[in-house]
């Protein structure tokens, strides 16, 4: 996927406020956490009886309950991601495919991209940074958490330093929202730079 970016970053780094600035710069974002929404629901049967009825209510998967269960649980987090991480990566290349004939660098927001990196032939990478500990306050304030369960969900991850790491581009989102759209400025310029020189 030539022209693929893959936007990723932490849990609570920010990644939605970064996608809807480069939105307004023009670029084209594919959502894998729209699609995996999506997948989840029409796999709804699936989770059901895999997990139990009280996941699901009338065709709908409780989120906040399953990701309380699959936090808590790597096996059941596997189990999970067997039924619906093959769906998501399917309608992801879909929607890809059709991307790429438009010939311009566009963005592929997958949160979980290093933890899946083999499901995905891209290059080139977006990390959105933010130091675990403004990820775990911004965890807890926004989803109601106990610092336990945050950090569960932040260590089910990699690092944020060691995707920092691995970044082509990074977007720092440690400091105010005026930083942020300085900082998205700045690799949009780096970004269109380097589509025109390839």
């Amino acid at each position: 996927m030539k022209n693929a970016i893959v936007l990723t970053g932490g849990i609570a780094s920010g990644k939605s406020t970064v996608t809807a600035l480069m939105q307004l710069f023009g670029f084209r974002v594919i959502d894998a956490d729209k699609i995996a929404h999506e997948v989840l629901n029409s796999s709804s049967s699936e989770i059901a009886s895999t997990f139990g009825s009280e996941y699901v209510s009338s065709g709908v998967v409780d989120r906040k309950k399953l990701g309380s269960l699959v936090f808590a649980n790597k096996d059941k987090r596997l189990e999970l991601e067997a039924i619906v991480h093959p769906k998501i990566r399917a309608e992801i290349l879909e929607q890809a495919s059709r991307q790429e004939k438009l010939g311009k660098p566009y963005f592929i927001d997958i949160p979980l991209f290093f933890e899946r990196k083999s499901a995905y032939d891209i290059d080139k990478v977006l990390v959105v940074y933010t130091p675990k500990e403004i990820q775990l306050e911004r965890l807890i304030k926004r989803e109601g958490l106990s610092e336990q369960e945050a950090m569960q969900r932040i260590d089910a991850q990699l690092p944020i330093d060691r995707k920092k790491a691995k970044a082509t581009y990074i977007i720092d989102n440690s400091k105010d929202l005026a930083h942020l759209q300085s900082e998205c400025e700045r690799v949009k310029e780096e970004i269109l730079k380097d589509a025109s020189s390839s």
